[in-house]
C-alpha cells in the first residue's frame, strides 16, 4: 500500500491524466462553459481603476533588476498605495488582452485551457481613496466590486494568516479564490494540479509589477482555511481561497 507521501505525490505528477476519459467531461458533453468571472448583482457598488492605456509609460522597471532583486518582504512602511498602483498590479496579474468569447479571455498570465479558475480578493488597508474592507477585482470590467466594508481587518486578516502580522501592515494583501469547476469543467480530475500552477503564475506578475511602484510583497501558503473562506464571504466549497501575499512599500 503506497503510503501518504507517495498518495499526495500523484498530485503533482500528470499520470492522472491518463486515468480520465475525456470524451466524458462536461466541454465533451456540450455542457455550456462556466462564466469567466464570478457574477455580481446590477445594483452593486463598483469602483473605477485606472485604465491601461492611461497606466502605460506611468511606471517603469527594468526586467533584469527586478528579477535579480526578487525577495519576499515582510516588513512595510506605513505609506499607502495609490489607485493607479493598485489598478497597475490587478492589471499586471489578472488583465484582460483580449476576449475570444463570452467564455474565453487572454490575460496578463497563462491559464491551462484559458480557463482561469482564480478570482482576485484585496483586503485593503492602507489606500489612497478606498475605505478599509475586502474588494472583488472585475478583470472584465476593470473595476472593483465592493464585498464588505470592515475596520476590523488587521485584527482578522492577521488571525486568518495565522498570526503572521506582516499581513495587518501591509497596504494590501491579495487573496486568491479558486471556483474549480472552470477548470474541471475541460480537465475533470486533472484540473486541481494546473489550478496550483495558475495561481503561481499570478503571484510571480505580482512579485514583478511590485517592483515598478517602489513595493514589495510576500506570498503566504499558510492560513486558516475557514477563517479566511469567511473573510472573503465565499463558501468554501464551490468556491474557495487557495493562495494569498501582502503588499506594502518598502
Amino acid at each position: 500500500m503506497d503510503s501518504p507521501i507517495e498518495r499526495y505525490r500523484f498530485f503533482l505528477k500528470d499520470t492522472v491524466r491518463r486515468t480520465i476519459d475525456f470524451a466524458s467531461t462536461d466541454q465533451s458533453r456540450g455542457v455550456r462553459p462556466p462564466p469567466v468571472e464570478k457574477p455580481y448583482p446590477a445594483d452593486a457598488a463598483l469602483i473605477d481603476l485606472t485604465l491601461k492605456e492611461d497606466l502605460q509609460g506611468t511606471f517603469t522597471a527594468d526586467l533584469f533588476s527586478a528579477i535579480a532583486g526578487r525577495q519576499s518582504h515582510r516588513q512595510f512602511k506605513d505609506c499607502p498605495l495609490t489607485l493607479p498602483e493598485l489598478s497597475l498590479l490587478l492589471w499586471a496579474t489578472q488583465g484582460i488582452r483580449s476576449k475570444s468569447n463570452d467564455y474565453a479571455t487572454f490575460r496578463t498570465v497563462p491559464s491551462a485551457g484559458c480557463r482561469h479558475a482564480l478570482e482576485t480578493y484585496l483586503c485593503v488597508l492602507n489606500v489612497t481613496g478606498l475605505e478599509s474592507g475586502i474588494y472583488r477585482y472585475l478583470p472584465i470590467e476593470h473595476k472593483l466590486l465592493v464585498v464588505s466594508i470592515d475596520m476590523e481587518l488587521p485584527n482578522r486578516i492577521a488571525a486568518a494568516t495565522l498570526n503572521q502580522t506582516f499581513t495587518a501592515q501591509a497596504a494590501v494583501t491579495f487573496i486568491w479564490t479558486a471556483i474549480p469547476y472552470r477548470m474541471e469543467w475541460r480537465y475533470d480530475i486533472a484540473a486541481h494540479k494546473v489550478i496550483a500552477l495558475d495561481a503561481g503564475h499570478v503571484c510571480q506578475n505580482l512579485y514583478l509589477a511590485c517592483s515598478a511602484i517602489g513595493s514589495g510583497t510576500c506570498a503566504i501558503a499558510a492560513y486558516h482555511q475557514e477563517l479566511l473562506d469567511r473573510l472573503v464571504h465565499v463558501d468554501g466549497d464551490d468556491e474557495f481561497a487557495i493562495y494569498l501575499a501582502a503588499v506594502g512599500k518598502i
